[in-house]
């Protein structure tokens, strides 16, 4: 089984890397990606832990881009984690976030629901600060029963304490991905529901579609395999695991790609296909 979209404790998984590799072992999955959002942090432990457990593994990230005030997640394989351009434009990210969760603070206050925005960003230590972590603080100050609630009622797109995001387009993107020796996928499009965006985004330069996850339903895979096959466009997907303590654990060990679909993304993003075995 081939899982390409994994989170870890460097973003907004429960898991570490060392934990993760060992839960992908037992579910038997033989390739995996890390795909955390906005940093490469856990690549190094994520691929000695792979390699100690026989697993293939494929470096990755999961960015998040601007689209007339919406977020999009831009999926990027192969790419150097250790890249000038790539971490000057985390870095920039990464305040970015800060940025927008200092204002969904300020919403939050108006709205009586106040959260200790300023004790967030220091407990992230340098990790993006997400919509999750601000929904576990109101979890914990008592304004709401659960992160879902939190994202119904406030942070949710649309909601009342919603601040769009600002920064990179999807397009552009997809093209520091290619600049810095990676390949990219649109991820869970059945649930971005952007669909007019990604023939712009394939003629950026975009290499697959995430047809594959665990909230798409079986008429999402066959529409975004038929879109795929109709733009020439390659597919990835995975499970968006982000651990067994997490509400997004219910694909983990039941999503993959097929074996062909990844080794025809792997050639096309021009690297060899991960190899699996016991060492």
């Amino acid at each position: 089984m081939i899982d390409l979209h994994l989170h870890t404790t460097a973003s907004d998984g429960t898991d570490s890397p060392v934990e993760l590799v060992a839960a992908c072992r037992a579910a038997g999955l033989t390739v995996v990606g890390v795909a955390d959002h906005d940093t490469m942090a856990a690549v190094p432990e994520m691929a000695q832990a792979a390699r100690d457990a026989g697993i293939g593994f494929v470096p990755g990230i999961e960015i998040t881009a601007a689209w007339q005030g919406r977020d999009i997640h831009v999926l990027g394989y192969f790419l150097d984690h250790r890249s000038p351009e790539l971490l000057a434009f985390l870095d920039a990210q990464r305040a970015d976030r800060i940025r927008r969760a200092r204002l969904v603070a300020e919403r939050l206050e108006a709205l009586g629901a106040p959260v200790d925005i300023e004790a967030l960003i220091l407990q992230s230590k340098g990790r993006p600060l997400l919509r999750p972590d601000i929904a576990q603080a109101l979890v914990d100050g008592g304004h709401v029963r659960d992160d879902r609630e939190a994202f119904d009622r406030y942070l949710g797109d649309d909601k009342p304490a919603f601040v769009p995001r600002a920064g990179a387009t999807p397009a552009e993107v997809v093209e520091l991905m290619r600049r810095v020796g990676g390949g990219s996928s649109l991820a869970h499009p059945g649930i971005t529901k952007q669909d007019a965006l990604i023939p712009h985004l394939a003629a950026a330069g975009l290499d697959a579609l995430e047809v594959y996850h665990a909230d798409h339903t079986a008429e999402d895979t066959v529409r975004y395999v038929a879109l795929a096959e109709r733009l020439g466009l390659a597919v990835t997907g995975g499970s968006d695991y982000h651990g067994a303590r997490s509400h997004h654990a219910h694909g983990f060990g039941v999503v993959s790609v097929p074996d062909e679909a990844f080794s025809a993304f792997c050639r096309r993003a021009g690297r060899p296909v991960p190899a699996a075995g016991l060492p």
